[in-house]
This record gives structure tokens, C-alpha cells and sequence, in this order.
């Protein structure tokens, strides 16, 4: 499942997850599950045809990520591998941090970043200017819609039927996931 905010400059992208990484880090064994959460610039296109064509849209490369992951082989809804990626580059997270409110309460926790997108932007190497300033405010308004999206996703993944692996015996490596 994927769900898109968009704003003017900055959207929110929701999609559940499943991965299993064939080479995992240390702490990292194990097929995970869950919810991701980015923030990607947007950028509207040209109209291809007529004044009522539909508009191309461009979801660009994401600049923040929050992973509210858990083992797959553990208890649902434990979100006990849940952490952020502030300041991503070239489409690839940087080092996992780890927050324990991100745990205790996701949907909080995500509430509160996005309602500072400055920081987040900061982090990002991202100028602030007039447009994104726009944004952070829209951003903030929107932000109780954003997190019960989040809410019910997390509730459909807890539920097994979000965040599922891929059908098939001795599966060693997947990916199944919008984001």
C-alpha cells in the first residue's frame, strides 16, 4: 500500500514494508516488517495535452526516513527495530538512530517531526526559503491526517495483512514495498 500527501514543494509517502536482506548488518539479521515514512521533494510537470490532461508528478529522492520496523519472526506491533534516517543522500539512508518515543509511541513521534520540518531540513543539507517555509506550516495543519494514516497502516500490518513476505519456500532475500 502506498498513500502520498503532497504539498507544494514537500510530500509524505506511507507504504508498508517486508525485507529480508541477504548480507544484514550485525542487529539487522532477520526478515523485518512494518511502516515506512519519507519525505520527498515534489515536483509538479508540464501539461502533456490539453488544460484538462492530467498533470505529471514527480515523487523525488527522499531527504528524511523513519523505518517503524520490527523483527518479522518477533511479536506484533513490538516496532522493536523502529528508527529514523535524518539527512538522506543519492536515494540511500545513512547510519539507523535509534529514539526509544519512537518505539513507545510511533504516531507521536512521527507527529512531532513533521511538525518540524525546519529541523528536518536542516539535518537534510536544505535551505529554507519562502516556498518550504509554506510547506512546514501546511505540513503541521496536515499532520493529524498524516499520523492516522499511520495509525491505521501500523493496525493492518500488526493485523498480518500489511507487510506480508512473498509467497514461496526458501525465500533469501526480498523486498516488497512502494517505498
Amino acid at each position: 500500500m502506498l498513500q502520498v500527501f503532497g504539498f507544494d514543494r514537500v510530500g509524505v509517502v506511507i507504504g508498508d514494508i517486508y525485507f529480508l536482506d541477504p548480507k544484514p548488518r550485525a542487529g539487522q539479521e532477520g526478515a523485518e516488517r512494518g511502516v515506512r515514512l519519507e519525505l520527498r521533494m515534489l515536483r509538479p510537470g508540464e501539461l502533456t495535452g490539453s488544460i484538462y490532461s492530467a498533470r505529471p508528478i514527480t515523487i523525488g529522492e527522499p531527504f528524511w526516513r523513519a523505518d517503524l520496523l520490527e523483527s518479522a519472526d518477533g511479536p506484533a506491533g513490538s516496532l522493536n527495530r523502529a528508527h529514523h534516517h535524518p539527512g538522506m543522500r543519492d536515494w540511500e539512508p545513512r547510519r539507523r538512530v535509534f529514539d526509544r518515543g519512537l518505539s513507545s509511541d510511533p504516531v507521536g513521534w512521527i507527529g512531532a517531526q513533521l511538525a518540524d520540518l525546519e529541523n528536518l531540513l536542516e539535518q537534510a543539507g536544505i535551505e529554507l526559503d519562502a516556498g518550504l517555509a509554506g510547506d512546514a506550516e501546511r505540513l503541521r495543519a496536515g499532520a493529524a491526517e498524516i499520523q492516522q494514516a499511520v495509525s491505521a497502516m501500523l493496525d493492518k500490518v500488526k493485523a498480518g495483512e500489511l507487510g506480508r513476505a512473498p509467497e514461496g519456500d526458501g525465500v533469501t532475500s526480498a523486498r516488497v514495498s512502494w517505498l
